[in-house]
């Protein structure tokens, strides 16, 4: 098996990495792989999971309009909030989670799912460092949950190599899943490498490549878990970066290292190196 090269990685950062091959399971690359990290978005995958179990079973109907309680009204990411009818449907509520990380949409399924509920799918899946944790909140205050999601690199790049697999649940749930993951607008972190239309690619795109992928960010931290398909191979991957007890805001070298990730797993899954393309 081919292992990949990380790049250097800045030791003001609290990293957790893990790149396994998708097929085989093996690793390919990883750094301090059991470290736990606050995800920020990323645990919403759990969500998705648990929406996509209720709409299988039938407990949920698609079409049902979600109801947004008052005291889980949120802004910032998403628009759901900027939308003037926000009477969505439950499944166009996980997608707009799945595409733009809606904080709203994400609120209005945990509400209906229930927080518990929830919060006890990672564990059901036999994860022990990882889960989602709480609602977003306008404010994170002492009296509330320490962060919305947190976990490991290695239970992390492990849930995406079995959704890709479709072994959570069953090939409908995980694909469930992943087609809502399919429409994710985030291509900043290490999906930035591969080139691909941030706006377009539910279907394989430039050079073969097929993502399915969930990014979190907050003031210090920037999460992206996903797998990732090309005509050579295929892998499953998480890159967790925390700063934050770091004076210094470390988005820029954070960002430069996960970009040189997402090159190395281009090439692989490709076949194809940068390099050799401007020569040719």
């Amino acid at each position: 098996m081919i292992a990949l090269t990380l790049p250097a990685l800045d030791p003001r950062v609290r990293w957790s990495i893990r790149i396994v091959d998708a097929v085989g399971a093996g690793i390919l690359a990883e750094h301090e792989p059991y470290q736990q990290c606050e995800t920020a978005s990323v645990g919403k995958v759990f969500l998705l999971i648990e929406v996509a179990r209720r709409l299988e079973s039938g407990e949920l109907d698609p079409d049902q309009r979600i109801a947004i309680p008052e005291e889980h009204r949120v802004a910032d990411s998403g628009l759901l909030y900027r939308m003037r009818d926000q009477r969505v449907t439950v499944d166009d509520a996980a997608l707009l989670v799945g595409a733009v990380s809606d904080n709203l949409a994400t609120n209005a399924l945990l509400a209906l799912c229930g927080l518990d509920a929830v919060r006890a799918v990672a564990p059901g899946l036999g994860f022990a460092d990882t889960s989602l944790h709480d609602f977003i909140r306008n404010e994170r205050t002492p009296d509330l949950p320490w962060t919305p999601s947190y976990g490991t690199a290695a239970e992390l790049a492990e849930l995406m190599r079995r959704l890709g697999a479709g072994e959570v649940d069953s090939p409908a749930v995980s694909g469930r899943v992943l087609d809502w993951l399919a429409a994710d607008t985030d291509t900043s972190m290490v999906a930035d490498a591969l080139l691909l239309d941030p706006l377009a690619h539910v279907e394989a795109e430039y050079q073969g490549m097929v993502l399915r992928h969930k990014t979190g960010s907050t003031s210090f931290a920037r999460i992206d878990i996903g797998h990732l398909a090309g005509p050579s191979a295929s892998v499953a991957y998480a890159v967790a970066a925390n700063w934050k007890h770091s004076d210094d805001d470390l988005r820029a070298p954070v960002l430069d290292a996960m970009h040189a990730i997402g090159e190395e797993l281009r090439a692989h899954v490709t076949g194809r190196r940068r390099d050799d393309e401007k020569l040719g």
